[in-house]
């Protein structure tokens, strides 16, 4: 997906002739929809198919849609606009031809959506947490996952930009094809190796029959004491791998479907299995407070995700506004996120191989890892000043911009000023989504992992939705009468300066609700005292009375 999105930006503006605007609107559009698809693999992955399987179909989904986008672009839009005869001007394509263009990457999106959820949700399946040096692993290899993931796009960032910036956009997108192909051959390969794990049913069910409980008994009475609300025997709990969690006394109200009512008890004498819409037990409740509790966490990320995704964007077209040769070396706009990736790379490895260890030396007691939403904190933080910088950068670029608008390039400013933004973003980003892949993986049940992972690429879209309409609201209240507006298609007539500080505004007030989000967060409880008896064979609880362990 990588190696379509890292200069779609310049497809929409060159190809199909978009302005700034309307092509960075594209790109955001377009890149939330693929994350916006996580959540359908997310579903069909701890629901149905199984996460091995969700990767495979998607992968498969993935695979086709890119040959498409291949066929397409050469066949529809490049190949009529190749004339032997110099001087006969092509047809534009037709618009048909652009749907064709527009099905392809988005069944694009959809594949990689719905594949990155699942894969690492499955990746973590493979570390076994009741091994204490696999436990340990596992909470190394969001890092290095993240870490992998980037690296790979170290290729489109680098060798595909040019060979695009060259004009071969086909032979760049068959690049990619050959790329995701060989991916999924390795990915079917590993299959006799692989630790499954069986999915445990509809979440959205499982939420509803809480909600619905909890309704039918709004006038019930609470008992004083959690214990005395309806669970289940940890042996029988398949939907939360086998795990009790702990009752909590927030979200009262919900407690409710936890409650043994007269009418429950009759129908558990009459009947062989419980009603779930009637009578829920104490985890499956608390599974639904868990859910709860993470989103105004996660509602406080999006604003992140809306100045992440300026470098799909908006960095790119400022950096075709400055001086992009240096000597005889052109710097493609584009390329200039391998800075990121490069700053993501070292910052991982810097803080697994020493600002950990550091930590722990430090800290009394056995934590081996620095909190996770201290850590998002940090990378909000690093993304106000990265932003800051930006704007400032603009501002410099504009004061040395050329007399005329056509000039190439338009300033006098070397696009290397823009490394110092590429290299904030990066840190923040490990910082950020790093740490957002472990906190929701961790503080989601087991039944519900993937939707943990599908949560962080959420927010990734939203925010992508999100800048599109902040652009578009930008341009339409700044571009009246004579005024072309903060982001026009000449940057020398606008103030995309005055766009990047409004960002770093917006970012350093969700700074400021995210931290008291945070100080209010209740980590999820699971009992490991029920851990360990099932583990030895397993046993009933004693606070619950017998006739309450009946099959769900």
């Amino acid at each position: 997906m990588f190696g379509v999105g890292v200069n779609l930006v310049m497809f929409m503006t060159d190809v199909l002739k978009q302005d700034n605007a309307k092509a960075a609107n594209s790109v955001s559009n377009w890149t939330g929809t693929a994350y916006m698809f996580s959540l359908i693999g997310a579903f069909l992955s701890d629901s149905y198919w199984g996460r091995y399987k969700t990767c495979a179909i998607f992968q498969l989904i993935f695979v086709a849609g890119l040959v498409m986008l291949s066929l397409t672009t050469y066949l529809f839009i490049l190949k009529p606009c190749i004339s032997p005869n110099q001087g006969v001007k092509c047809n534009p394509p037709s618009d048909f031809e652009i749907g064709m263009f527009y099905f392809s990457i988005y069944q694009i999106a959809l594949g990689n959506g719905g594949y990155q959820p699942a894969i690492t949700t499955f990746g973590a399946d493979q570390f076994d947490e009741e091994d204490q040096q696999e436990a340990l692993s596992k909470v190394s290899y969001f890092s290095y996952f993240y870490l992998a993931m980037n690296l790979g796009t170290l290729f489109s960032n680098t060798v595909l930009v040019y060979i695009e910036e060259r004009g071969d956009w086909v032979l760049s997108f068959w690049i990619s094809t050959g790329s995701a192909f060989a991916a999924l051959v390795l990915f079917l390969g590993g299959t006799p190796w692989y630790r499954q794990f069986k999915p445990s049913g509809n979440p959205i069910s499982r939420f509803s029959q809480v909600i619905v409980a909890a309704a039918k008994k709004w006038r019930a009475q609470l008992p004083s004491c959690g214990t005395d609300l309806y669970e289940m025997d940890v042996n029988k709990m398949g939907s939360n791998g086998g795990k009790k969690i702990l009752h909590t006394p927030d979200f009262r109200f919900l407690d409710k479907a936890a409650v043994v009512t007269p009418g429950d008890s009759a129908r558990l004498i009459r009947a062989t299995t419980r009603n779930p819409w009637y009578l829920c037990p104490v985890t499956q409740v608390e599974e639904v407070k868990c859910i709860l509790r993470l989103l105004p966490i996660w509602l406080s990320t999006i604003i992140y995700s809306v100045v992440y995704t300026q470098m799909a964007a908006i960095f790119i077209e400022q950096g075709n506004a400055m001086k992009t040769r240096i000597s005889r070396f052109h710097v493609a706009s584009a390329s200039m996120s391998v800075f990121e990736i490069l700053s993501v790379s070292a910052s991982v490895l810097l803080y697994r191989l020493y600002l950990v260890p550091f930590y722990c030396r430090i800290q009394k007691g056995n934590k081996k890892e620095i909190p996770e939403l201290q850590r998002m904190g940090v990378g909000l933080l690093i993304a106000v000043l990265g932003m800051v910088l930006a704007g400032l950068v603009e501002f410099w670029r504009l004061s040395q911009k050329k007399g005329c608008d056509k000039c190439d390039p338009t300033s006098s400013l070397s696009i290397l000023w823009q490394i110092p933004q590429y290299v904030l973003i990066g840190i923040s980003e490990v910082f950020t989504y790093v740490s957002m892949l472990e906190f929701f993986n961790k503080e989601t049940p087991d039944g519900l992992k993937s939707i943990g992972s599908a949560l962080c690429m959420a927010s990734m879209a939203i925010g992508n939705y999100m800048s599109t309409l902040l652009v578009t609201l930008v341009m339409k209240i700044t571009a009246r009468g004579e005024q072309v507006g903060w982001i026009p298609d000449s940057l020398n007539k606008g103030h995309l300066d005055r766009f990047y500080y409004l960002l770093a505004a917006l970012a350093a007030v969700d700074f400021v609700v995210y931290v008291a989000c945070a100080k209010c967060y209740k980590y999820i409880s699971l009992d490991r005292e029920d851990d360990a008896e099932v583990a030895n064979g397993g046993r009933e609880l004693s606070s619950i009375p017998r006739d309450h362990y009946l099959s769900p």
